[in-house]
């Protein structure tokens, strides 16, 4: 059985400066995928695609396996989340403004925004 928990993170002054960077980084990160993604593949972007596109990149950024992985899966679930949406009606019918606007341009990632870690990914 798997454990998820929130934590707060206090980190010492020699690792507040990694930490500080880490978030902003994965999320640019995130962008970019998302980016390719709706350049590539539209609102249709899934894992195993995104993996061809992007997993390369990502490495040649400095990313670790893990780390690669969860912001290509992170991204691939964002547009699962829109189709979705989408598909519901919860953006408004055919045309409307919201939909339109949510379908014309690649899914973005704030900053600070939080991203799933593991053991695995430092």
């Amino acid at each position: 059985m798997k454990i998820v928990t929130q934590v707060k993170l206090m980190p010492d002054a020699a690792q507040a400066g990694a930490f500080e960077r880490t978030l902003p980084a994965i999320n640019e990160a995130a962008n970019r995928v998302s980016a390719v993604s709706f350049e590539h593949l539209g609102l249709g972007g899934n894992v195993r695609e995104l993996r061809k596109l992007c997993y390369g990149e990502l490495k040649a950024r400095g990313f670790g396996a893990q780390a690669a992985q969860h912001i290509i899966k992170r991204v691939a679930d964002a547009y699962t989340t829109l189709r979705a949406n989408i598909k519901a009606g919860n953006l408004g019918p055919e045309g409307a403004r919201r939909r339109r606007k949510a379908q014309s341009k690649p899914i973005a990632f704030r900053p600070h925004a939080a991203h799933t870690f593991d053991d695995r990914c430092l």
